[in-house]
């Protein structure tokens, strides 16, 4: 019954960074969003009893959220318009 409590508070939590990440205005934000997102992820299949699809998951979003920073790091930073 714990479990059920955690999995759908923590699916509510990705819905919410990704919401946000969608909407933010500062592409950084975005980025850090996109990260929490990535780590809810992890956390999701982790109670979900899948370590593998875990540890994967993991491993993407670091390298993911590595190369968005680095990429905004070379262009002019700015917000979306």
């Amino acid at each position: 019954m714990l479990g059920i409590f955690l999995l759908v508070f923590l699916l509510f939590l990705m819905m919410t960074t990704g919401i946000s990440a969608l909407f933010a205005r500062d592409l950084l934000a975005s980025i850090i969003m996109f990260s929490a997102f990535s780590f809810l992820a992890v956390l999701t299949y982790l109670t979900l009893g899948s370590p593998d699809v875990a540890f994967t998951e993991a491993v993407i979003g670091v390298v993911s959220t590595t190369f968005f920073v680095v990429a905004l790091k070379r262009m002019k930073r700015g917000s979306s318009k």
